[in-house]
């Protein structure tokens, strides 16, 4: 019980510098992709304290509620999979988070707030089945949901899940909106949504969900480092490579409309998934 206590507590304190450093490598790589100079590393951080610093401003209380909902079950989802929980919990504990970011966005009146929110949705529909049809993959490699058994294995989960891992970063472009599917709230200043789903956060609660988003880019990039645990430098080392492709796909693709994205990921990650399980399926029927 203390040490799962530990654990959630450098959970709650790391994963937000980890995950503002992070932001911030990309801003800078980015930048350099486009042959710009670009902000310090830690600008993010700078813009957090700033944003912490302005008049606390809501258009109303449940705007408020469903972005500490969203805090809260994000942060749960992270302390789940530290703790080597069950995944498929995990991506339950997502989806609630991701609805309740939709709810933020659905509880004020802006058009453009509106508008982000139905195509988070829609987002969720497209990358939802991917990461069900993961936490199968997993059950049907190890016999269990849970992570922490995934260092018990004999091989990395890459070896046998290579079409899920790539599944995995569609949903990862998509997650951490990245073009070209960075469709609910502008990753980039000259789209047409403003900021979508966050146009009518400021101040401290915009703060509060760009920590949120710290907190779920490490969960995300964690679920790309479960694919190879032994040794963990490994896992480290692919989530990394998964970060950086995605950073390269972001500055090479534009951004497509939402039912390319739905048939991209339809089409491309859940076909990938099904042909990957039911190998797996085969070679465990065959004993292999």
């Amino acid at each position: 019980m203390v040490k799962a206590l530990m654990v959630v507590l450098l959970v709650v304190i790391m994963a937000p510098l980890l995950g503002g450093l992070l932001t911030g490598i990309d801003r800078v790589l980015t930048a350099r992709m486009q042959g710009r100079v670009g902000p310090p590393v830690l600008q993010p951080f700078y813009d957090v304290l700033k944003l912490l610093g302005k008049e606390a401003l809501a258009a109303n209380r449940r705007q408020v509620a469903w972005a500490l909902g969203y805090l809260v079950l994000i942060i749960a989802s992270l302390a789940l999979f530290c703790l080597g929980g069950d995944l498929l919990i995990i991506v339950f504990t997502m989806a609630f988070a991701a609805g309740s970011f939709v709810l933020g966005g659905f509880s004020v009146r802006s058009p453009y707030s509106h508008i982000g929110s139905q195509r988070e949705l829609l987002q969720m529909l497209a990358y939802e089945p991917v990461l069900i049809l993961l936490a199968l993959g997993v059950y049907l490699q190890t016999g269990s949901f849970m992570v922490k058994d995934l260092f018990h294995q004999s091989q990395p989960l890459l070896a046998s899940m290579p079409l899920v891992f790539i599944a995995l970063l569609i949903v990862l472009t998509i997650k951490i909106r990245k073009s070209p599917f960075d469709l609910a709230t502008s990753h980039h200043g000259h789209q047409e949504l403003v900021k979508g789903i966050t146009t009518e956060y400021s101040g401290p609660y915009l703060a509060l969900i760009e920590v949120t988003h710290w907190y779920e880019l490490v969960l995300l990039l964690g679920l790309a480092a479960m694919f190879w645990t032994h040794p963990l430098g490994a896992g480290i080392l692919l989530a990394l490579a998964a970060f950086f492709i995605e950073m390269v796909i972001d500055n090479i693709c534009a951004r497509l409309t939402w039912n390319w994205m739905i048939k991209f990921t339809w089409t491309g990650g859940i076909i990938l998934c099904l042909i990957n399980l039911g190998v797996i399926w085969v070679l465990r029927a065959g004993g292999v």
